[in-house]
């Protein structure tokens, strides 16, 4: 799905945590045809690759599980002792672990007693699973080799906070588990699947994981969102404003699962933004829209369940009007969150003096999930299930190992 952490305190609002990022392209729909990203139900965990690190001169790990039996895919094994940090540097088509040469372009290290608990340390953070050296031209990718349950145990605390009501915190897991997978490969490029990152989702080892995650992730194991068989896109944001996107309305791509739907309240999470009028029409002349000396600015009234001209069924602004001495220009409310770093494209818009004031709702970009509508779900008495069955439409929930 950025860390989209959105706490009120006081009155104020806070951080915001995240989902993926704006920039990607939307997902084709998944159908029965399309080669599947996960094989077939199956007892075992699936296990995920995620790129911890790429272009290193060097690496120091140090063995927390054990000792390590560290081989490449033509080498013989070498045994590391644990509690010992060990540096590895590339050196042509070969790795120099500890001072001993390994030929190879794959550097496996496989700890003697892994599980769920940390298996490596690796700068300030601690790691479950095995880790692989891939041997780049700009230097080495470092890869955590992780089940996908333990992984999630450091996702879903990252990406929700742990004091939310269980069934919330259930929703988000079978989110988070159905992203992955939905995504797995997503950086096969590089050489693993998903990055630490707001651009996939954010994993920091095991120093993330929380009791109160890790028993919805127990509660929900292997379950999973389908869509025509595979596991979906699954999006989540911080807070819809009262409803959340349909898909075509953020990327202009249709997603069958990812459509509108009201939110318990409307008008959540209030936020205003003033922009100079000065700055604003430096900003579209900068774009190739000269306008001047703005005068007025035209956008209908926020509505919800009712799309107009200008703006989606959410609500959210499609374009917005802009006149001035030179000429007049419409804008996308995209590009108007972009631009200025606003929280949502959900706000309505008056001249005030010298400069133009936008009253908005929500944090985020309003697909799947808004984060604490589930949690206001939850608290109204919903289950895991209906309030994944209220933002993703037309989905199967299944254990799927």
């Amino acid at each position: 799905m950025r860390r989209f952490l959105s706490v009120l305190l006081a009155g104020a609002v806070m951080l915001s945590f995240a989902t993926p990022v704006m920039a990607r392209r939307a997902p084709a729909p998944a159908s029965p045809g399309n080669a599947s990203k996960m094989s077939k139900a199956t007892a075992e965990e699936p296990v995920l690759r995620i790129g911890l690190a790429e272009k290193q001169a060097s690496l120091a790990l140090t063995p927390l599980a054990g000792k390590v039996t560290c081989r490449t895919e033509t080498s013989k094994a070498l045994t590391l002792p644990a509690g010992q940090a060990v540096t590895i540097r590339q050196q042509g088509n070969a790795f120099l672990v500890a001072g001993k040469k390994l030929a190879g372009t794959t550097l496996t290290l496989t700890p003697a007693n892994a599980g769920d608990g940390a298996s490596f340390r690796y700068g300030s953070r601690s790691y479950a699973g095995a880790m692989q050296v891939l041997a780049r031209a700009g230097g080495m990718t470092l890869v955590n080799q992780v089940g996908i349950e333990t992984y999630l145990k450091s996702v879903v605390p990252e990406e929700m906070p742990t004091d939310w009501p269980q069934e919330a915190l259930k929703a988000q897991s079978v989110a988070a588990r159905s992203f992955a997978l939905h995504n797995r490969g997503r950086h096969a490029s590089a050489g693993f699947d998903l990055c630490t990152t707001t651009h996939c989702q954010v994993y920091t080892g095991t120093g993330a994981e929380k009791a109160s995650a890790n028993a919805a992730l127990r509660a929900t194991r292997g379950e999973v969102l389908l869509y025509g068989g595979q596991p979906i896109d699954a999006l989540f944001h911080t807070d819809s404003g009262g409803m959340t996107e349909n898909s075509e309305d953020v990327w202009g791509g249709y997603v069958p699962y990812l459509r509108a739907a009201k939110d318990p309240q409307l008008k959540t999470m209030p936020w205003t933004k003033s922009i100079s009028l000065q700055t604003l029409s430096a900003k579209l002349a900068a774009k190739g829209k000269k306008v001047g000396k703005i005068r007025k600015v035209s956008l209908s009234p926020v509505q919800f369940g009712k799309e107009t001209s200008d703006r989606t069924v959410s609500g959210r602004v499609k374009t917005m009007t802009v006149t001035g001495s030179q000429g007049t220009a419409r804008i996308s409310g995209n590009d108007m969150r972009s631009w200025f770093g606003l929280k949502s494209t959900l706000f309505a818009a008056k001249i005030q003096k010298d400069a133009l004031v936008l009253e908005g709702y929500g944090y985020g970009h309003g697909l799947g999930i808004s984060q604490w509508g589930a949690k206001r779900l939850a608290e109204a008495g919903k289950s895991c299930a209906d309030i994944l069955h209220h933002y993703y439409s037309g989905v199967t929930l299944k254990k799927q190992y």
